[in-house]
């Protein structure tokens, strides 16, 4: 049994956890890296082909974004998840390979006129098409047997519509070790959805640590503090801007607006409109309302019994088109607008960012974490000029972060979750910058008196043992190189293709004489094609 730490090692995004166990090689968590990538990640020790099959913590693509990447590799197992996070994932990783495509297309056309090196996507839409297929879907708290000495049951984690932590047991030579893997545990009393699920025992626990270092300053009531940005903004006559997470955030603001509406918290403004601008929130909210009876908390439920929809309301305007998108600028109407991407790195809010930066009567309203190296984090930290679509833009709006709006669990919530773990051996602590890993280490060893290890991307465990047998350093990216990982996948991706050679080759002993003739010529043959 080894378990191997790939990714959101000292750093919030791309998580990827590599085990072997019981004659099998899987995955916990694929996810793409988002923001500015600090530390060198190592490769998963197999090729995409040799991996039997991947375990799901939740649809945000910093989890489940290279799952396409994955399945263009070779890789033909399942994926489990749960039924919400695989409705979910039908809708993001298409619309994360409608991005991959777009931006090849934008990069290329602009590059012709200056001769540049063609850019090639990611992934592919047939790709992600492809590892949609591979999904197969758990209820939460059903435990299921996903091979012979490897049994998993995934329970609410509290964080996302479908999001869960995983308990994991494994049986291999009379030893039987229970891992749990937190995912992204949720903050308490967030709307619609219900809060983290505990859970009593376990071996080993990885836990994210996005807020490992601090609490979360929450405002008295989320619906007033929201309200009372809406009436500052309105009465200047401005438009708030949210950039928000088309799933999970959206749908929440949704919640809250709604409540601002019935309670009639605006005054003067009566009826305002509110735009959602993103075809992959729509979608989600959908989603949303169709997994309601297994994932709604008490409150958003009672709505639901009284034959109300708790994220719909009058004059919610959904844009789907791009001319519906482009229409919402000819609305003079003071008004709020809905928009992905939460961190302003793609997607439709940068349009509207473009037409209301520069507009002191606007806000722009931050709702949820921002993570290094993205716009949204330029302009928290009081950037007075950015540049969208190749134009200076001057910051003249408002710029505020709601507090205490966050999907994640603060500090005081992994304490409060991790201490009702009974018979721990031992936490990893993952999924956070380096302060915050740091933090929740250091609170987990003084107040629970936990034996406490953050890894490093390549560090090793095994599982059986209960040791590191490899206690990896950190291996930073040169400044000049980040943010190149387009470049570096596909160079990767044609590592993979020559270990799945590789292997092809190996397992050709005893075929017939002349296949293995055919296989060779075709070896030379594109040997000789690349001048090799």
């Amino acid at each position: 049994m080894k378990m191997m730490f790939i990714g959101a090692t000292h750093e919030v995004t791309g998580s990827c956890t590599y085990i072997e166990a019981c004659g099998k090689k899987f995955l916990v968590d694929f996810g793409m890296q988002q923001g500015e990538d600090i530390y060198e990640n190592v490769k998963i020790p197999t090729a995409p082909g040799n991996i039997d099959f991947v375990l799901l913590t939740h649809a945000h693509i910093d989890h489940s974004g290279l799952l396409p990447l994955l399945a263009a590799g070779g890789f033909k197992g399942e994926i489990h998840a749960t039924e919400a996070t695989t409705n979910l994932c039908n809708v993001m990783l298409r619309d994360s390979a409608h991005i991959q495509e777009f931006e090849a297309e934008w990069r290329n056309r602009k590059g012709k006129r200056k001769g540049s090196e063609e850019y090639i996507p990611l992934y592919t839409m047939e790709d992600a098409l492809t590892a949609i297929s591979l999904f197969h879907p758990h209820k939460y708290d059903t435990p299921a047997e996903i091979c012979e000495g490897v049994t998993v049951s995934f329970r609410d984690a509290g964080h996302l519509l479908g999001s869960s932590s995983i308990i994991m047991t494994i049986t291999e030579n009379g030893i039987t070790k229970k891992l749990v893997f937190s995912g992204d545990l949720g903050n308490t009393e967030q709307p619609l959805i219900r809060d983290p699920q505990l859970i009593d025992s376990a071996d080993y626990v990885l836990i994210e640590s996005t807020y490992g270092s601090r609490n979360h300053n929450k405002p008295a009531d989320y619906v007033t503090a929201l309200a009372d940005v809406l009436q500052k903004t309105f009465d200047r006559g401005g438009n708030v801007i949210i950039p928000s997470f088309a799933v999970g955030r959206t749908q929440e603001m949704l919640y809250f607006i709604r409540k601002i509406k019935d309670q009639k918290l605006i005054k003067g403004h009566d009826n305002f409109p509110v735009y959602v601008d993103s075809p992959l929130a729509i979608e989600a909210t959908d989603i949303f309302i169709s997994n309601r009876e297994s994932c709604y908390d008490e409150e958003a439920i009672s709505y639901v019994r009284q034959g109300i929809n708790p994220i719909t309301f009058e004059n919610l305007v959904r844009a789907v088109s791009s001319d519906d998108s482009k229409a919402i600028n000819n609305d003079n109407r003071p008004k709020v607008i809905i928009s992905a991407s939460g961190m302003c790195e793609a997607g439709r809010v940068k349009h509207h960012l473009k037409h209301n930066l520069w507009r002191r009567e606007c806000t722009i309203l931050f709702v949820g974490y921002q993570a290094g190296n993205t716009l949204g984090r330029s302009l928290i930290e009081g950037a007075k000029k950015v540049r969208l679509f190749g134009e200076p833009i001057n910051v003249a709006a408002e710029i505020l972060q709601l507090p205490g709006v966050s999907g994640h669990a603060d500090s005081d919530g992994l304490i409060r979750w991790a201490g009702a773990i009974k018979g721990v051996k031992k936490f990893f602590v993952n999924h956070g910058e380096d302060a915050a890993a740091d933090g929740l280490a250091e609170r987990l060893r003084e107040e629970l008196g936990a034996d406490v290890y953050v890894p490093y991307s390549g560090a090793e465990f095994d599982i059986a043992e209960g040791v590191v047998t490899v206690d990896a350093q950190p291996v930073l990216i040169p400044k000049k190189k980040r943010n190149t990982s387009n470049l570096n996948e596909n160079y990767s991706r044609l590592l993979d293709a020559s270990q799945r050679l590789a292997e092809l080759i190996r397992i050709s002993d005893g075929r017939t004489n002349s296949d293995m003739r055919k296989l060779t010529d075709a070896i030379n043959a594109l040997c000789d094609d690349w001048q090799l």
